[in-house]
């Protein structure tokens, strides 16, 4: 700790704060862009006006050239004076499209929107303690189907699961399969179409993300799958193979819901969990380009609405150690982890009894 007033310390203190207010600002605009379809437009288009650009992407012009302009400032987005066209450079486009598939970062910025709206129910609970129950997140499912959605499509068959020795194997033959924290289902639904001589079974606590992963199955047309509103720390029945896709450290109570698996868990079953790759010692995750992200999820998110249930809100220590010792004490004897090329948020477990 410094003793005495740096003044260039301070001076590129604040300049890295005003530089963060111009990327928040930024991340917002990206965020506009991304829902109205603009970046797609602006690729399909290589260059163009902002009336080409607006017409392209069926909105107003006067909005459509004030947000050019703000992409423009943001060297998001290349302007040439002379001809007054606009260009999405290719290595942007790579990150902006919906073309991108999973590599699209825009797609997260919307989160952004939706801490925001939350952030005075935040501010309340800083003050009077609890917190804000899973129901104020108006659009948190949605956003976390489409989100995940990408990589279940790109990786959840042909790379995460075979991180489990067998298991792809066990599923053509048929076995009994459940997804605990299933959200909107589409790791159930994808997983029912890869294998339909295996049963599939998501639950949540969620009646809004159940209902979505019903009406997939449905539009699918899965007979295999089906979805239940349960408190996964009250889980029942058996299963060759249990999933929990970053969803363990959003529970309340994660240390009875890891004690639930392993009591279901058939004999020589696997449990197979996906979490986030983070160290739960604090010092670790410094210079951790994802580490502000994640705290800042935890906070607006997965610890207040645990709070708000009375549970553990283990929040950012839930880590590689914690999650390590958490599967020992649930009983779990033998843990192997791995990683996904291209997923470097997740860590994968792969746990035996």
């Amino acid at each position: 700790m410094t003793t005495t007033f740096d003044d260039a310390r301070a001076e590129a203190f604040a300049e890295r704060l005003l530089r963060t207010i111009d990327g928040a600002m930024t991340t917002v605009m990206i965020s506009t862009g991304h829902q109205t379809g603009l970046f797609d437009a602006l690729a399909s288009l290589g260059a163009g006006t902002s009336e080409e650009i607006a017409r392209a992407a069926a909105l107003d012009e006067r909005y459509v050239r004030e947000w050019l302009g703000g992409m423009t400032v943001s060297e998001v987005v290349e302007y040439d004076p002379t001809t007054r066209t606009y260009c999405l450079p290719a290595e942007h486009a790579a990150f902006t499209t919906t073309g991108a598939g999973p590599d699209n970062l825009a797609f997260f910025t919307q989160y952004i929107g939706l801490v925001g709206a939350i952030e005075p129910e935040i501010v309340r609970v800083f003050r009077e303690g609890g917190g804000v129950p899973y129901s104020s997140f108006d659009t948190f499912q949605e956003l976390q189907r489409d989100e995940t959605a990408r990589v279940y499509d790109a990786a959840l068959v042909d790379a995460i699961l075979p991180l489990a020795p067998g298991v792809v194997e066990q599923l053509r033959a048929g076995i009994d399969v459940l997804d605990v924290g299933t959200g909107g289902g589409h790791a159930v639904n994808v997983m029912a179409k890869a294998f339909p001589n295996s049963r599939f079974h998501g639950i949540d606590i969620s009646q809004e993300g159940i209902e979505m992963g019903r009406a997939e199955a449905a539009d699918w047309g899965l007979a295999n799958a089906n979805f239940e509103v349960v408190d996964a720390a009250s889980l029942s029945g058996r299963y060759d193979l249990i999933t929990a896709f970053d969803t363990i450290h959003d529970q309340a109570q994660p240390t009875k819901v890891l004690a639930a698996i392993e009591s279901a868990l058939a004999e020589d079953g696997i449990f197979l969990m996906g979490d986030i790759a983070f160290s739960s010692n604090l010092e670790d995750n410094i210079g951790n380009v994802l580490a502000p992200t994640v705290f800042g999820f935890s906070i607006y998110h997965c610890m207040t609405v645990s709070l708000a249930q009375g549970g553990e809100a283990l929040g950012t220590a839930w880590g590689e150690q914690l999650a390590l010792q958490k599967l020992a004490e649930a009983g779990f004897g033998q843990v192997d982890t791995a990683a996904v090329e291209g997923d470097p948020l997740n860590l994968y477990y792969v746990v035996r009894r």
